[in-house]
């Protein structure tokens, strides 16, 4: 394994103290919004009206749980020249009146679009609400300008149309905002990965033949709310004959002694996630396991080596190995594999690095930009797999690794 440099983030805890600088919240909710007003101003959007939690989170540093995250009920709205607003679930919007300062008391409301669905269009919520977003936006001057809306409903679209609006996408505009990491987002994410290390010690100490798939996700899961997660979004639990083709998922199998398995565990702290991969044998490991790990580990160490920010994400794409090199036929098949995607609050930020989208249409790397990194190669056996993924920091000359487990070789657990 090349050397790389380690975290230097630090990742102090969850709980403010008065005897150290850890994460100022008041600062990240600034940072946000300042980095929202930006993209807004430098759009053709006089407004946007988010429905994606993550945009609604980032915008008006609210979130009801994760419970929410489908239900399309929640909106925000920010105008070039106003106040951020949010309509929440119910009694959530009296909540926020009392607990969330840096919004204006008036700016908390209550909104009902029908929970996608459940209450049909015909009941008019969706044009009620359409009418008083057309009502605010010509009160703030910007009813004229085209409205930025990230994600939508059909009915919700129809509605806003129907009240004169012109509406264009939101997200792009959002995910400008979102792409470069202010210090106390990059401690979040540290954090979290702190919290994943953590996880996978735990798996080192179980993974013994006779237990289950489901068992390692259920004790991850236990490990991770213990240690502060606000949302175990999902964990791979990948072993044996199930490791190539890569399902995504993970099932009730034993695993047994011999067996490759590797794990992805997506979470968060705060809300700034993870996509953490590690393979692990159990108990022993053949040479055709080894070298596919040794392959996995020279691809995901040559992107690294890359990044920096002015690099180009066709320059680290172009460096993965095409599709056909591990068993895939065409780079849709593959995609996911060789691969590199921002991480945030949400999952899949920018940049999106993968010979899929990146080899046509390149995007710069940024310092501050945080991303992860992952490769997988099939094993000679016909069934193992290696699965590695690495999240780095985008610093003024590299990059920083902030994802500790140790990787640089295949781990063998509970060796025999």
């Amino acid at each position: 394994m090349a050397e790389f440099a380690i975290a230097v983030t630090p990742s102090p805890g969850g709980m403010a103290v008065d005897f150290e600088e850890r994460v100022n919240f008041p600062r990240l909710r600034e940072y946000r919004l300042a980095r929202v007003r930006a993209a807004l101003d430098a759009s053709p959007a006089g407004a946007l009206l988010c429905f994606d939690t993550n945009n609604i989170r980032y915008t008006t540093s609210t979130q009801i749980g994760e419970w929410a995250r489908d239900k399309m009920t929640r909106y925000s709205l920010l105008a070039r020249e106003g106040d951020p607003m949010v309509w929440d679930f119910g009694s959530a919007a009296a909540h926020h009146r009392l607990y969330a300062p840096w919004l204006k008391p008036e700016n908390c409301r209550a909104g009902l679009n029908g929970l996608r669905g459940a209450i049909p269009p015909d009941n008019d919520l969706f044009k009620r609400t359409a009418s008083e977003i057309a009502m605010l936006l010509r009160e703030q001057g910007v009813a004229d300008m085209p409205l930025g809306v990230d994600i939508v409903e059909p009915p919700m679209m129809f509605a806003l149309q129907e009240e004169g609006l012109t509406v264009i996408d939101g997200q792009q505009i959002m995910l400008d905002a979102r792409e470069i990491k202010s210090p106390d987002e990059i401690m979040l994410l540290t954090t979290a990965c702190a919290m994943v290390d953590g996880a996978y010690q735990l798996i080192s100490e179980v993974l013994k033949p006779g237990i289950r798939e489901n068992e390692i996700v259920a004790l991850v899961n236990q490990k991770l709310y213990e240690l502060g997660s606000d949302d175990v979004e999902a964990i791979n639990a990948v072993s044996g004959e199930r490791c190539s083709p890569h399902p995504h998922n993970f099932s009730d199998r034993i695993l047994r002694p011999g067996d490759q398995a590797f794990f992805d565990i997506i979470q968060s702290f705060n809300g700034y996630r993870t996509c953490y991969y590690r393979t692990l044998n159990v108990g022993r490991a053949t040479s055709s396991q080894h070298d596919a790990y040794t392959k996995a580990r020279e691809w995901i160490d040559a992107a690294i080596t890359m990044i920096k920010p002015g690099v180009s994400t066709a320059d680290v794409a172009a460096g993965f190995p095409a599709c056909t090199e591990f068993g895939f036929e065409n780079e849709f098949e593959a995609f996911g594999l060789q691969f590199g995607h921002g991480l945030g609050l949400g999952l899949h930020e920018r940049p999106i690095i993968s010979r899929v989208n990146s080899l046509d249409h390149p995007m710069e790397i940024k310092e501050n930009m945080v991303f992860a990194l992952e490769t997988y190669c099939p094993a000679s056996d016909g069934v193992s797999a290696a699965r590695i993924e690495e999240e780095v920091v985008v610093t003024a000359d590299g990059c920083d690794v902030i994802t500790l487990f140790p990787a640089e070789e295949l781990f063998v657990a509970n060796q025999y």
